[in-house]
């Protein structure tokens, strides 16, 4: 691939996404990109670019773009700070908020961090209130992939005990698939966070984890105070590890990469 298509690739894709590509783009590029040419019947990944680059709006356009933005992630994906908010952060929220919890997950990819919220609420003990739980990604592949419920063994093996795997999994010929209870706890819906957006009423818990800090400054920023306005009054900002909260945030002690509105907090620890 040639410098001047890898630059116009790049630009496009944080234009239509927010995602800044670093590091080896080449490879990364064509490691993404070989498949969409495969299947469109095209002899390299330079002749999608020129596909896109004569239709920019265009459906392959929006592939070429979903396909650069899927993140590797797994189940329950940083254990401790997972287990804080199963144990810690919903358990709180349910105590001021009995008559149910209003949970997103954004940028979820191909939905393992949604379906994790899934089996840690299934599992609480005692029980929570009822539990609405919203997945959101810009990528129409992975929401696809994340709705049937279908992963390889190779997935489920990252991130899932064998206990977790037998209670809310049923073994297919040559994959797993979560259990239709679980799968009917999840609103799956396609959501570009670069665009503006607005909910009808916040959200108590938002996970946005390892997303922005991809993005370039301006993209995060926006997207950052969106997520800020999502959030319901008390509610909690869940973050990546070392992505820094949006402005008026803090840390919530207990729980790694959980964070809540500074105001809310101090009235909180000054009771």
């Amino acid at each position: 691939m040639n410098g001047p298509d890898l630059d116009f690739l790049c630009a496009l894709v944080r234009a239509r996404s927010g995602l800044m590509l670093t590091g080896e783009r080449g490879f990364f590029v064509e490691t993404r990109l070989a498949p969409i040419a495969r299947r469109e019947g095209l002899a390299s990944v330079s002749e999608v670019i020129e596909q896109v680059k004569q239709q920019p709006s265009g459906a392959l356009a929006r592939a070429v773009v979903e396909a650069m933005t899927v993140q590797e992630t797994s189940f329950f994906r940083d254990r401790p700070a997972f287990g804080a908010l199963a144990e810690v952060v919903l358990r709180a929220l349910a105590a001021d908020r009995p008559e149910g919890l209003r949970v997103w997950s954004a940028g979820c990819g191909q939905g393992q961090e949604a379906y994790s919220l899934a089996m840690a609420i299934d599992e609480a003990a005692p029980p929570l209130p009822p539990v609405e739980i919203l997945a959101s990604d810009i990528s129409t592949a992975a929401l696809e992939k994340a709705q049937s419920g279908v992963y390889t063994h190779f997935e489920v093996q990252r991130g899932l005990p064998i206990r977790r795997l037998l209670r809310h999994f049923d073994e297919l010929e040559d994959a797993w698939r979560v259990s239709a209870a679980l799968r009917q706890r999840v609103r799956w819906m396609r959501l570009n966070l670069i665009d503006p957006f607005q909910v009808d009423r916040g959200y108590d818990l938002i996970l946005c984890r390892n997303v922005v800090s991809s993005f370039a400054p301006d993209a995060r920023a926006a997207t950052l105070e969106r997520l800020e306005k999502a959030v319901a009054p008390g509610g909690r900002l869940m973050l990546g590890a070392g992505e820094p909260a949006p402005e008026g945030f803090e840390p919530v002690a207990g729980a790694p990469c959980v964070f809540g509105r500074r105001s809310e907090i101090t009235l909180v620890n000054a009771a």
